[in-house]
Order: structure tokens, then C-alpha cells, then sequence
């Protein structure tokens, strides 16, 4: 992936997340929050899920580098956005099961796949 594609993604993350906890802060304090039970309460919970999915797309965009195939990148796009963490735990265990038992676990960070 390009430096400018991932500064342009992280960018809009960081600033969207800025703008929305913003708003959100100023309907109703963090600490008053109850989920989904009256309003404004909503806005901290689409706050926290646009946290989580940004978490997801910041996860895949690792995964994105390391899968060369286009298969591979798909399903597992799809995977992380449907199970999240599940999947994300999945993955981590994937990689480090395909490693030789001489090599460090920080070799999955950057061991790519064909």
C-alpha cells in the first residue's frame, strides 16, 4: 500500500473519530452513558462502534500487506467486519502457527504470505 493512501485513510480516521467524540461530548457526557437505552445516549454508542470498526480496518490494513491473493485479502476483510476480534484473534493464531519453532513471534509482523 502507497504511504499517501495510508496517510489519507489514517487522516480521515483520526479526524472523523475527533469530530464525532466531539459531537457526541457535547450531547451528553461520557459518564452518563447507558448504550442504547434513551437519547442522546446513541451517539456515544455509535461513537464506540465507529471506534471498534476503525480498530477492524486498522487490523486489515496489516492483513491487506501481508495476503498477497486477492481471495485471501477478501475473506478476510469480510471475516473482521462480521466477527471483529474473533476474526482478528484468528488470524494472529494463523500466523504464529506458521511459524518455524526457531523464529520469534515478532516475525509475524512482517513475514508475508504469496
Amino acid at each position: 500500500m502507497d504511504k499517501t493512501v495510508l496517510r489519507c485513510l489514517f487522516g480521515a480516521i483520526l479526524l472523523s473519530l475527533l469530530a464525532f467524540t466531539t459531537f457526541a461530548s457535547l450531547q451528553q457526557s461520557v459518564l452518563d452513558w447507558q448504550g442504547l437505552v434513551r437519547r442522546p445516549d446513541n451517539w456515544w454508542t455509535i461513537a464506540t462502534l465507529m471506534d471498534a470498526y476503525y480498530g477492524f480496518i486498522t487490523f486489515y490494513v496489516w492483513v491487506f500487506w501481508k495476503e498477497r491473493r486477492a481471495l485471501a485479502r477478501a475473506a478476510w476483510f469480510v471475516a473482521i467486519m462480521l466477527l471483529g476480534n474473533m476474526a482478528m484473534a484468528a488470524y494472529v493464531l494463523r500466523e504464529l502457527s506458521r511459524l518455524a519453532p526457531d523464529e520469534p513471534a515478532s516475525a509475524i509482523l512482517t513475514k508475508r504470505h504469496g
